[in-house]
């Protein structure tokens, strides 16, 4: 019988989603002026104010109220009318230096015998659905987001879109989990007042319906162009009125959107958050690695749907195991078990090995805070950061390296494909 699958994404300016973009920028800015930074960081966000917490061991120092004004600036939180915004907004640093009993579990004399940050389980996870080896109802979420931040960007087509929006999508699925059709599609956006309500809620919709959705359209292949039937049920800020929203209409926190951060629901995750760690958390660089084993395997050919899942203890270099589940779609004739062996003896999965292989201690995790951090496009870019004294340095980094298909030739090698 077919069934219904649901993922949801939320936008740049959601109150969670400004606390997970703050935390990285300031990650990011430690990070290029000292590599070798150890940092921690928790941002929370509410009206006209934010506060930030954590825990840092580093060789530089921070402006971190210009760093979090540049943040919430870029996002579009620039007027007095959102109770929220970027020059007025109240900051407030409880930052101190990382435990030095945490330290001594992290640190080596040869870097290559880093231990692991934390304990944990951390999950990679990749399907056949989209091109990119994402859950299809996730991947259209966050598509409608970005492109509704474009629209509010462009100020043409539709001019009265303030930051915070949440999008879901339910796509109906066939008994062999192909998809048939989009069955509902939920946008609540955040809006500049009206004269009525009624009005308000009708221009939304039609807008949302005949500009948002033919935008995103365009951008797919045919056959996921025909998944948009004339029977897709819309709920457009179905609860009305959507003029209060961002930190003003609800608190923000890093690391609480950590399913849409990851695959919207399907395969699995550990539970630890990723933004406003450094890399020697295993929360995020393992996470970081289990996604690129999965992808890599999928676009092998090794299964069409695969889990992997990473498990470490705080200290200690080496996973405490590796986890495999192909959900009876593998290609290749041996176990699951096999499979999780062969992984072993194909990646380095030290926190060193991981951190090495995916130039995980460059300043690259801003754009990985908004809109998920699978799924994306590896690309090359140049950074440029400003420290305290004025001076400024550009940096050329790689972006979203653990989505590269770099290890196709190996795998297919080592599983004789």
């Amino acid at each position: 019988m077919p069934y219904l699958f649901t993922s949801e994404s939320v936008s740049e300016g959601h109150p969670d989603k400004i606390a997970d973009q703050i935390s990285d920028a300031l990650i990011d800015n430690f990070l290029a002026w000292d590599p070798d930074s150890r940092v921690a960081i928790e941002t929370l966000v509410t009206t006209g104010q934010v506060v930030l917490a954590g825990e840092v061991k580093s060789n530089t120092y921070l402006d971190v109220q210009k760093i979090t004004r540049s943040v919430i600036e870029r996002i579009g939180y620039t007027k007095s009318a959102y109770m929220f915004e970027a020059n007025s907004c109240g900051i407030l640093s409880a930052i101190h230096e990382q435990s030095a009993d945490i330290n001594q579990g992290v640190d080596r004399k040869e870097k290559q015998d880093q231990g692991a940050g934390d304990q944990g389980i951390m999950f990679g996870y990749a399907n056949k659905e989209t091109d990119n080896l994402m859950p299809l109802a996730l991947d259209l979420s966050h598509k409608l987001l970005y492109e509704l931040a474009l629209l509010r960007r462009e100020n043409k087509e539709i001019s009265y879109l303030r930051p915070d929006a949440k999008a879901q999508v339910t796509i109906a699925y066939n008994d062999d989990h192909t998809p048939l059709h989009i069955d509902t599609i939920v946008i609540s956006t955040q809006h500049d007042d009206f004269d009525t309500e009624t009005a308000m809620l009708a221009q939304i919709k039609k807008d949302i319906i005949e500009i948002l959705i033919p935008r995103i359209k365009s951008q797919l292949k045919p056959a996921l162009q025909d998944l948009f039937n004339n029977d897709i049920t819309y709920h457009i800020n179905p609860t009305g009125k959507f003029v209060i929203g961002g930190p003003h209409g609800d608190t923000g926190l890093t690391g609480r959107k950590i399913i849409v951060d990851t695959y919207g629901g399907k395969g699995g995750h550990g539970g630890g958050a990723f933004s406003g760690k450094d890399p020697s958390k295993v929360d995020r660089s393992a996470a970081y690695a289990a996604r690129h084993i999965a992808k890599n395997l999928v676009a092998a050919g090794v299964a069409d749907e695969i889990l992997v899942q990473l498990s470490y203890a705080i200290g200690v270099k080496d996973p405490m195991g590796i986890y495999v589940n192909t959900y009876g779609k593998s290609n290749v004739g041996i176990t699951d078990g096999e499979i999780a062996n062969k992984i072993k003896s194909l990646f380095d999965l030290t926190p060193y090995g991981i951190e090495t292989r995916l130039k995980l201690r460059n300043p690259i995790y801003t754009e990985t805070a908004a809109y998920g951090h699978m799924g994306r496009d590896p690309r090359i870019v140049t950074k440029t950061f400003e420290n305290t004294i004025g001076e400024t340095k550009s940096i050329e980094v790689e972006l979203f390296t653990w989505e590269k298909l770099d290890y196709i030739e190996q795998v297919q090698e080592a599983f004789e494909i």
